[in-house]
């Protein structure tokens, strides 16, 4: 007959600790207050027991020390606070944001594109001009990939602010401008000055990342623009 022998194996604190839990870890802010803390009161003791006993530490010295205590641990508190909220923010943005992937931005950019759909037929590209002020009179460029002129397009008065444009790929030949991706520069006169005109590209966001210098939209010309870059969603 064979003999069962018991193993007795010690279970690790480690273990332990995962499987029934432990108490919860002190937040660094915590910690740093009570470090704060112990080395404020190690001070304060340690000038207790030292002072002159002729001329002992009025009331109101200890009360200035404990003021400035209270002070220290306030703001540390409050510190942690505002992290918390910072870090609550970016997060509801970053859910927000999420909420353009798969729409079409106007942003910053001199880029266009054409692409002919199933028939045949080439599509609009579409494009925009973001005019800080007011402008008598706003022209389109339209270069293909050689820097070429392929089409001119002049429009007439055009308030300040944000203006949606496309192309329906006629060229200033009257032909048909090929697929492909062309650029565009624009200007923009008052009284027959040149003002600020600013170029704007049409993209799709493709998705959202949260960085540490905030939320960027990852576009589908390989570019990442912040929230705020973004002049007009479709």
């Amino acid at each position: 007959m064979s003999t069962v022998q018991s193993n007795t194996q010690q279970v690790s604190s480690a273990l332990l600790a995962t499987m029934n839990g432990t108490a919860s870890t002190t937040s660094a802010a915590q910690a740093s207050t009570d470090d704060a803390t112990t080395r404020f009161m190690t001070l304060l003791v340690t000038q207790l027991q030292n002072q002159d006993p002729l001329n002992p530490m009025d009331n109101s010295q200890l009360t200035t020390q404990l003021a400035q205590l209270s002070t220290v641990t306030g703001i540390n508190q409050l510190n942690s606070t505002v992290d918390t909220l910072l870090s609550n923010m970016q997060s509801s943005e970053s859910y927000q944001a999420s909420g353009l992937v798969g729409h079409n931005v106007l942003t910053a950019g001199d880029t266009l594109s054409l692409a002919s759909d199933a028939s045949g037929t080439s599509s609009a590209g579409y494009f925009g001009v973001d005019l800080p002020t007011a402008a008598n009179s706003v022209t389109i460029t339209i270069k293909d990939s050689t820097g070429a002129q392929v089409k001119q397009i002049t429009l007439g008065a055009q308030d300040a602010g944000t203006l949606p444009l496309s192309w329906d790929g006629t060229t200033d030949a009257g032909t048909t401008a090929a697929d492909g991706k062309y650029t565009f520069a624009v200007s923009a006169t008052v009284s027959g000055k040149s003002v600020t005109a600013n170029p704007l590209s049409y993209q799709q966001v493709l998705s959202v990342s949260n960085t540490t210098s905030g939320i960027q939209l990852n576009l589908a010309n390989n570019t990442s623009v912040a929230t705020s870059d973004v002049k007009e969603i479709f």
